[in-house]
């Protein structure tokens, strides 16, 4: 075995209390991608392209926070591990043990943004096409944290950027570091197409609920090309990986919020 590759040693604690308890960097992940996107939300509302002032957007991640964690807690164990949920549902709130579904924290957020827009003016497509737009951010820092955990990681490869994620459960073969794939992928790239969909297009004014849609395109695609170079971390469906099957239904969902979004566009410049 050539003596370049990289056996992962890095530890998934920023401080620690004991064995189990301190600041993980996979919390501090999480925070930083509420922070950033706060920080973005407050900008377009500077620029005049958010109807959200300071304290809506405060308001707006405080419902955010409590529905990416709960349904990324939640899908983790139904999409991906629903005998070990029948078998321990206190599973769920042992959340220092891990384990959060991407798909799981899109539901969540579906429902916070519901709760969060009932009583206001903006409605649930207008703000669901500011939040996409920063969502990456959270994705990035997360496979960011995902890596750091030694978690999730690839299929065996030989090529020269391979980690040895042997204390983690990788065995001893290099294997892909497909959590910075998909950080780059799910994250820079995602946000980089939002930011320039947001900023150079008038879909956000014209058109609510297509840049959200394109974003679930988007995502679903990109997410499926990670998971090419990621080892499945549950049963396959249909011969496809639990995170490729999943994405399908999100394609679905950004096809038909297209179709609305231009239908009502058409409709109001009529």
């Amino acid at each position: 075995m050539p003596l370049a590759y990289w056996i992962h040693d890095l530890d998934p604690f920023l401080l620690r209390f004991n064995e189990n308890f301190g600041i993980r960097w996979y919390g501090l992940a999480y925070l930083a991608g509420f922070v950033a996107a706060g920080l973005m939300l407050r900008r377009y509302h500077r620029a005049g392209r958010s109807p959200l002032d300071g304290n809506s957007v405060l308001d707006l991640m405080t419902a955010l926070i409590a529905g990416v964690l709960l349904g990324g807690r939640l899908g983790y164990f139904l999409l991906y591990q629903p005998a070990v949920f029948r078998h321990d549902p206190l599973m769920l709130v042992r959340v220092w043990e891990g384990g959060m579904a991407s798909h799981g924290g899109f539901a969540g957020v579906v429902v916070a943004l519901w709760w969060f827009t009932r009583k206001r003016a903006a409605g649930l497509l207008q703000i669901a096409d500011l939040v996409v737009t920063v969502a990456p951010l959270g994705l990035f820092f997360g496979r960011l944290a995902n890596f750091i955990n030694g978690e999730l990681w690839g299929l065996t490869t030989r090529v020269p950027w391979a980690v040895i994620f042997q204390h983690t459960g990788g065995g001893t073969l290099p294997r892909h570091p497909s959590q910075l794939y998909e950080a780059g992928l799910e994250g820079l790239l995602l946000f980089a197409f939002m930011q320039w969909r947001f900023w150079r297009g008038t879909a956000a004014r014209t058109q609510p609920g297509r840049i959200a849609g394109e974003f679930l395109i988007a995502y679903a695609l990109l997410r499926a090309t990670g998971e090419l170079f990621r080892e499945p971390d549950a049963g396959l469906i249909l011969g496809l990986s639990r995170g490729t099957f999943y994405s399908l239904f999100l394609i679905a969902a950004g096809a038909a919020l297209i179709v609305l979004a231009v239908r009502r566009g058409s409709k109001t410049e009529a």
